[in-house]
């Protein structure tokens, strides 16, 4: 019953890495990595059982944290172009001193 699971997680993360090169938008891009990430989760965790290993379920939860932080960082990047001090640097740029329409026009 397990092979069965784990063979559908496998034709899942398959059918996700399609959808991860062949994605219209970055975002979808962003979601099919996500949830690539997130299918290996799954997978490490059902060989670990499979295997009768509880320590991958250990290495299963790390690799899900590493994979939510690196989301936020990836979204973090697309939307202000850096990461760390120089994203704080762009978001003073965009104050509220200096309101902008949501066509990205100034309204001065």
């Amino acid at each position: 019953m397990f092979l069965a699971a784990t063979i559908a997680v496998l034709v899942a993360l398959a059918l996700t890495l399609v959808r991860l090169f062949a994605g219209p938008s970055l975002y979808d891009r962003v979601l099919a990595l996500n949830s690539v990430g997130t299918k290996t989760v799954l997978l490490i965790g059902l060989v670990g059982f499979l295997t009768e290993r509880p320590e991958f379920l250990d290495i299963a939860l790390l690799y899900a944290l590493i994979n939510f932080a690196g989301t936020f960082v990836i979204l973090k990047f697309f939307r202000y172009r850096a990461v760390g001090d120089m994203a704080h640097q762009s978001m003073d740029t965009l104050s509220a001193d200096t309101p902008r329409d949501p066509r990205g026009e100034d309204r001065r």
